[in-house]
């Protein structure tokens, strides 16, 4: 497993397999989607992710124990529970309370899913008795990302797989998707996308991917933050629930004590592979 280790641009780097934000101003047109040729080769890339079963029964083995806290999983577009089912299974395999969001498909941005997000989070939250982590995969890591905007007192950290945060025009499902009271297509939605793009006000790790095929991996780059971090991988978007080395980095985010925070670091025997 390898990570990037490159340097913010305007200042000193964030650790191993940090990047920094693009730096663009609130009138930049949108990235694009991915290549073709990417999105061409999602779906396989992902077939040989899914199989690499010795790889995650070895990964429990290493990763470091979780303390049981309640953990939130959110799909992308046009997924469910189902999606995060493989990680979920990983996330118990190391003792969190890991949880789907219990809504059906995910068809995009609605209101009435917030209220109902924010109510999960709630229950989960007293449940424990302590903050529950958020992680979200593509269109669900802009969810995790607003509820913990919203709901901060009640959010650890915020973990993010292939989320367009930055700018949701940036992916081959953007034409599928409207935002706001008005149900505007992204791309006209200028306001929404600047806000979006705001540092959350909790710890946070944008996982994201160059040979992401549906997401394009700029779009998922957070800005500079005291506690947002931004770390590379090399899987495709479709195989970001289930590739080792995603896993890797989710448990070691996670398994960071509550109120503490220092950026990761990939281990040795990722970093020879």
């Amino acid at each position: 497993m390898t990570s990037s280790a490159e340097s913010s641009p305007g200042g000193p780097g964030r650790g191993r397999g940090s990047e920094s934000g693009t730096g663009h101003g609130p009138g930049w047109e949108s990235l694009g989607p991915p290549p073709l040729g990417l999105f061409a080769l999602e779906q396989a890339r992902a077939v040989r992710e899914l199989g690499r079963f010795r790889e995650r029964r070895a990964l429990l083995r290493r990763v470091p124990r979780g303390d049981g806290h309640g953990v939130l999983v959110f799909p992308g577009f046009l997924a469910g529970d189902y999606s995060t089912a493989p990680l979920r299974h990983f996330l118990r395999a190391l003792c969190y309370d890991a949880r789907g969001w219990k809504l059906g498909s995910n068809l995009g941005p609605d209101p009435r899913i917030m209220d109902r997000l924010a109510e999960r989070l709630r229950a989960l939250c007293e449940r424990h008795g302590r903050k529950v982590s958020l992680v979200g995969w593509s269109l669900g890591g802009i969810y995790a990302r607003e509820l913990a905007r919203a709901h901060a007192a009640r959010v650890r950290r915020v973990i993010t797989l292939g989320a367009p945060f930055r700018d949701i025009t940036a992916t081959h499902a953007a034409r599928f998707i409207t935002v706001g009271p008005e149900r505007l297509p992204a791309r006209e939605s200028q306001p929404i996308r600047t806000f979006l793009r705001q540092p959350v006000p909790v710890a946070s790790t944008s996982i994201y991917s160059r040979r992401d095929g549906i997401v394009h991996w700029k779009s998922c780059l957070d800005e500079e933050a005291p506690e947002s971090e931004n770390v590379e991988v090399h899987c495709s978007h479709t195989g970001m629930g289930f590739d080792p080395e995603v896993l890797e980095i989710i448990a070691d985010r996670l398994a960071q004590p509550e109120g503490e925070w220092a950026p990761y670091e990939a281990q040795p025997h990722a970093l020879a592979s």
